[in-house]
């Protein structure tokens, strides 16, 4: 799979963060669809299509943890990230980026998130 066919979908209800991340990935290499809402996502005909998921975590109607819940029923191989600017949530969850983060971080954690489990790799 090259960076170019790798679908990146961003959800968040801040439209300046979405397209600075659409920037941001897009200069990586990567397709990208915005959503500003966890329903629109779940709504849209792009979902089967989506190699990987960034969200925030607070949003209005459904938060990033009901999103990757349900996700997970409809797409359990799905890498999902989750991000926010809430101390509070990153200590009690591991593995959340916490608002504002280096751009760096996120396409690594992007790239790691789309590498096959090593158990995978050997057969």
């Amino acid at each position: 799979m090259t960076k170019g066919s790798i679908l990146v979908a961003i959800v968040d209800d801040d439209r300046r963060l979405l397209e600075s991340l659409r920037e941001l990935l897009e200069s990586a290499g990567y397709s990208v669809r915005l959503f500003s809402s966890a329903l629109a996502l779940l709504a849209s005909p792009d979902l089967p299509a989506v190699d990987c998921l960034v969200a925030d975590v607070e949003m209005p109607v459904m938060d990033g943890f009901e999103l990757q819940k349900r996700l997970s029923d409809l797409r359990p191989d799905l890498p999902v990230i989750l991000m926010t600017g809430r101390r509070e949530l990153i200590d009690r969850h591991r593995g959340i980026f916490r608002k504002p983060f280096e751009g760096q971080a996120l396409l690594t954690a992007i790239s790691r998130s789309l590498q096959p489990p090593p158990e995978e790799e050997s057969r």
